[in-house]
């Protein structure tokens, strides 16, 4: 509750850059805990909200001690386009599954879409099995759930088994796998623009991840340097192991996916190689390829490569028929 914070002006100033032609579709409020500056939430939606662009904010739900929803929090959700709430054992810890349901009830009983994000150790899990039981007794099919596994990022290294290290699996050159998380630019609690949302990105700040800064740079410029950026490109096309491999480098089995992406500025991957490979006419017409490929494959391509597919449909549950 006393961690660093940066002033409300940086973020504001960054949001305000957003105009009707040129801004994200959807700007997401995650964490941490964005609801514990509910002001800041309040202003950003609204901001955003005036040249089109939708906003979501994610909580762990602190406040859910409380029998009501705090009036300044209530504020923030009322000014958001969607409220989720994460859940999984872990929160439950803090956070009483009975209460998380209460305070989904009233956001509810306020005509605001709600979801959640659900947490397991795998798709066996019977945790989750219980936890979805549980969700459509009460709601049946008014919130939907995004699903996914403990995965070794963040705080979860610090127990979890690296299962791609320990396997000593390798990509090839021919096994290209694109990322799709490098499209998306995440602003860190002070400001900091990265490509990504993986923690690492934001806590190392590698050269080639870094977009630049909420106080200084527009969203134009941001959006122009993620497009143009060859060694983005060439992640979002080919991932960052077979990047590495195109550009005469061998990651170790051991780095994995993105703490091969990680070290691509160390290896001094964005030079003249990449570059000459990045613009060839026959990269452009194959990344536009994939690009279409990914769009015809939707949300639920998206929800399935990057969740548990087994429950891919909960994330459909309240779409109209």
């Amino acid at each position: 509750m006393d961690s660093e914070q940066a002033p409300e002006w940086i973020f504001e100033r960054f949001v305000s850059t957003f105009r009707p032609d040129s801004r994200p579709e959807i700007l997401a409020l995650s964490g941490g805990e964005a609801l514990l500056r509910p002001e800041l939430v309040r202003m950003l939606a609204e901001r955003a909200r005036r040249v089109g662009t939708r906003t979501s904010v994610l909580s762990g739900l602190f406040f859910a001690g409380a029998a009501r929803i705090p009036p300044s929090i209530l504020k923030a959700i009322d000014a958001v386009d969607h409220f989720s709430v994460s859940l999984d054992v872990f929160h439950e810890r803090e956070v009483p599954r009975a209460r998380v349901f209460d305070m989904l009830e009233q956001v509810l009983a306020r005509g605001k879409d709600v979801s959640l994000h659900l947490v397991g150790t795998d798709a066996d899990d019977p945790y989750l099995e219980r936890l979805i039981g549980d969700v459509r007794a009460r709601f049946g099919t008014a919130v939907p759930m995004l699903v996914n596994a403990l995965s070794y990022f963040g705080r979860a290294r610090a127990w979890l088994p690296n299962d791609r290290a320990a396997r000593g699996g390798e990509t090839s050159a021919q096994d290209a796998n694109p990322c799709a998380m490098a499209a998306w630019p995440v602003v860190g609690f002070d400001g900091c623009i990265a490509a990504c949302g993986n923690d690492d990105a934001l806590d190392e700040r590698p050269g080639h991840l870094i977009l630049g800064h909420a106080a200084t740079d527009d969203w134009q410029t941001i959006r122009e340097r993620s497009l143009q950026s060859n060694v983005l490109r060439a992640i979002r096309l080919y991932g960052p192991e077979v990047t590495a491999r195109r550009v005469g480098n061998t990651p170790s089995s051991c780095d994995g996916y993105c703490g091969t992406c990680m070290a691509l500025s160390k290896n001094h991957a964005a030079g003249p190689p990449l570059e000459a490979l990045m613009q060839r006419p026959t990269t452009r017409i194959l990344e536009a390829e994939v690009q279409a490929l990914l769009a015809d494959g939707g949300a639920d391509a998206f929800i399935r490569r990057h969740g548990i597919a087994r429950y891919a449909e909960l994330a459909h549950l309240g779409e109209p028929a």
